[in-house]
């Protein structure tokens, strides 16, 4: 230690003690329960103090205790009772301390306890410390380490402040049963030597036992953990083991983590099986002052040569793609150019589904793997994007890639404008792309839409909007005899249209409250008039279709003045739309109700079928929201046909439970199987047999949770194919120190002519140490 007293300054410094505490109050603060007993079960509270930066040997000494004796003939000088001594990062507490003025060895006893730079604080019995405490000695040490942490030795040797060397060490990160501090926690560490670098914040542990419950399960020769105190550290993490899988048998994971720098990092990770070869995959990661980049990928040697089969079509499908070399990668970007634009990519590409499949790659089972690159920028009320768009066909049995769009260019734009001297606000959009396939249409279209809208009240509270609108396309088209047009014309062709529509809607809303003041009730009849010329759906024109194959009308088309999803089919001719709508809401709880129909004068027969806008009245559209406490919620959705009251379209979703445990369902219905449409050529001939399907499906599941303990399940079933689609559970246990978790899923679909089989997983987490898992 620095500390130095001349013999004039000593007499001052035992009257000046009282002044002394005081100094060391605001330079630091230390509490401290003194430790019982040297192993795993003793709990000290944590010693709070703030250390800013590294002890240097020019740094003063700074000491408060209740008495001070300095001994000329020794060199020494002893502190007693409640004594506390610090220097830089570097603080101490005993009940007594002896300091040689010749050696500098500081010698403690009595409940000790030092902060080491970490924060980290270290009880012992007796301390022998040196070299500005940077080197010394420790007996029947305690350390609590963040996390709730504990770390135990019988003894410890520090080396430069950086090294701990331990002697029958036990680690946990469990809480000490205060009943009976003996009794072992869930799990401990117990290591003949272990070694703390608090340099590189690691810990090593050599010839260690994992007791769980105080019984030896596994023992280990050499064992490394990273540091709790360390916020990110490379190393190995938890290796993972399968002992069954129906595609890689048995299977073993080995990652490790590497720190690159203070905003990247890399997980590397090898997999190695009984059934197929081997599979290195990597992911990177870096946060940018400006952006961001996430890299993930893998090759590996897939042994496994996928059957041909028949697909639901009755279309013979060869196998065998996914043999051989194989790979993915997943990518994606974002960078601020500045404070309005801003660029990025989405990269998402596999050499074959089949590969996904056997490696357990996320993404198998979507229909397409999407990718894009663009640019985008933000101004006042508008809005610019220029992208690119690639998509890879996963479900070669129903997707073909050849089928599949390329777009390159695609760009957005959107203006709205402020409110101009009539009260109406201006807007200006577009959307124009290029469309290329290598089987099907490829198009070039250019459009843009202009848009005027005026709001205005009446004295009667009704509240009205009138809208000017125009959209206006041109197109130029070959292969329209292909996918998805099915067009009678082998020709190039370049076609357009142009439709002005104006729009007027009312809406008279009566108000009302209740429960004094806490509720209010709304009554409100919505009528809308629509006006724009006929247009045929753009079938008698061969105009093409790329964005308004799907057509929904519900409750919330039931006002739009398209109710296609794009632009390329439009809605015209004279129609009215009528509705009311009824909402109670109090103490934060709602009931909303909707219900409404469409008339129109012209109607147009190419629309895809089950429309609902087959007749000049349109199906009547409903919907429910319910929510009147917190212990019940209700959502429905129902389309009704008018002439046979039949239900053309329904789905609904409920949650319902107390505290602790809940239920949720759902169900959906179509009297069709929409997915199926366009997946022949439906000018030709009827769309195939799988789209007459009824779509009856009902969902269901649970969760509960008591204390450490949760468990949930769910179930969903078609009604109409009379089979399950997918079912599964979770039942897990969790608390302070561990977590042990149970998964099963079933899934039912078949993908590539392969059912997928069960999925079961357990878990077992335990904390600062990482989690490990069988499936």
């Amino acid at each position: 230690m620095a500390y130095r007293p001349s013999r004039e300054r000593r007499l001052r410094r035992r009257h000046a003690l009282a002044a002394a505490t005081a100094l060391g109050s605001v330079a630091a603060y230390a509490v401290i329960e003194p430790p019982r007993e040297a192993h795993a079960q003793f709990r000290p509270q944590p010693m709070h103090l703030n250390t800013g930066r590294t002890t240097s040997s020019d740094d003063p000494a700074t000491f408060q205790a209740d008495k001070v004796d300095y001994d000329d003939n020794e060199h020494t000088v002893t502190w007693t009772g409640n004594v506390q001594v610090w220097q830089g990062d570097h603080v101490m507490r005993a009940d007594k301390i002896v300091y040689d003025r010749d050696t500098g060895v500081v010698a403690a006893r009595g409940n000790v306890a030092t902060v080491q730079p970490d924060g980290s604080v270290l009880y012992a019995h007796y301390a022998e410390l040196s070299g500005n405490m940077r080197d010394g000695i420790m007996q029947h040490v305690n350390a609590v380490l963040p996390e709730n942490a504990k770390l135990a030795a019988n003894g410890m040797r520090r080396t430069g402040g950086k090294l701990n060397d331990m002697s029958r060490a036990v680690y946990t990160a469990c809480k000490i049963c205060e009943k009976d501090k003996t009794r072992a926690p869930f799990w401990q560490f117990r290591a003949f030597d272990a070694t703390q670098d608090l340099e590189h914040q690691k810990i090593d542990f050599r010839d260690a036992y994992l007791d769980i419950l105080g019984i030896p399960v596994i023992y280990l020769p050499y064992f490394s953990m990273t540091d709790p105190s360390a916020k990110r550290h490379s190393g190995f993490l938890m290796p993972g083991i399968t002992p069954h899988d129906r595609y890689l048998g048995t299977y073993f994971t080995i990652p490790y983590y590497w720190v690159i720098d203070d905003q990247s990092d890399m997980t590397v990770q090898g997999l190695f099986s009984t059934k197929t070869g081997p599979q290195i995959s990597a992911q990177y990661r870096n946060r940018f002052n400006f952006g961001s980049l996430n890299i993930q990928g893998g090759l590996a040697y897939d042994t496994h040569r996928a059957d041909s089969y028949t697909n639901d079509f009755g279309h013979d499908v060869e196998g065998g793609g996914g043999h051989g070399v194989q790979g993915y990668l997943f990518a994606n970007a974002q960078f601020a150019i500045n404070k309005y634009w801003r660029a990025g990519a989405n990269v998402n590409v596999a050499t074959s589904a089949d590969y996904m499949r056997d490696y357990r790659i996320q993404g198998y089972g979507s229909d397409t793997l999407n990718s894009n690159a663009y640019l985008e920028g933000f101004g006042t009320g508008s809005y610019s994007r220029v992208d690119g768009q690639f998509y890879q066909g996963l479900n070669q049995g129903v997707i073909r890639n050849t089928d599949l769009p390329f777009v390159l260019p695609r760009y957005t734009y959107s203006f709205l404008g402020q409110p101009d001297a009539w009260g109406g606000r201006f807007g200006v959009s577009t959307t124009d792309f290029n469309v290329k396939r290598n089987n099907g249409t490829s198009d070039i279209r250019g459009q843009m839409a202009l848009n005027w809208d005026r709001p205005f009240r009446n004295r009667l509270g009704q509240q009205f909007l009138l809208t000017l609108h125009l959209d206006s396309m041109v197109y130029r088209a070959r292969k329209l005899y292909q996918q998805p047009n099915y067009y009678q014309n082998h020709k190039t062709l370049t076609s357009g249209q142009v439709l002005p529509t104006i729009a007027l809607k009312t809406n008279w809303p009566f108000v009302r409250t209740f429960e004094h003041g806490r509720g209010s009730q709304i009554i409100e009849p919505i009528v809308q008039g629509i006006y724009a010329p006929n247009t045929g759906a753009g079938a008698n024109d061969l105009i093409p279709n790329e964005d308004s194959l799907a057509y929904e009308f519900t409750d919330s088309t039931l006002f739009s003045l398209n109710r296609y999803q794009g632009t390329d089919r439009l809605d015209g001719g004279l129609r009215g739309n009528v509705g009311i709508h009824a909402n109670w809401t109090w103490d934060g709880h709602e009931v909303d109700l909707l219900a409404g129909e469409s008339f129109q004068e012209h109607i147009t027969h190419d629309r895809i079928p089950y429309s609902g806008l087959d007749h000049h009245a349109s199906d009547l559209v409903m919907r429910a929201r319910v929510s009147p406490n917190q212990y019940f919620d209700f959502n429905a959705r129902m389309r009704l046909d008018p002439y046979t009251t039949k239900v053309n379209f329904g789905d609904a979703l409920f949650s319902a439970g107390v505290p602790h445990f809940r239920i949720r369902g759902g169900y959906v219905y179509e009297p069709v199987t929409p997915y199926y449409y366009y997946a022949t050529n439906y000018r030709d001939s009827n769309p195939p047999a799988l789209y007459y399907v009824k779509t009856s499906e009902l969902s269901g599941g649970f969760s509960t949770d008591w204390e450490n303990w949760h468990l949930s399940g769910f179930a969903r079933r078609s009604l109409s194919r009379k089979e399950f689609v997918s079912l599964g559970g979770d039942i897990g246990y969790n608390n302070d120190c561990f977590g042990i978790d149970f998964m099963y899923l079933k899934q039912y679909t078949s993908i590539g002519g392969q059912q997928r089989n069960s999925t079961y997983l357990f878990t077992v987490s335990l904390k600062t140490l990482g989690a490990f898992g069988l499936k």
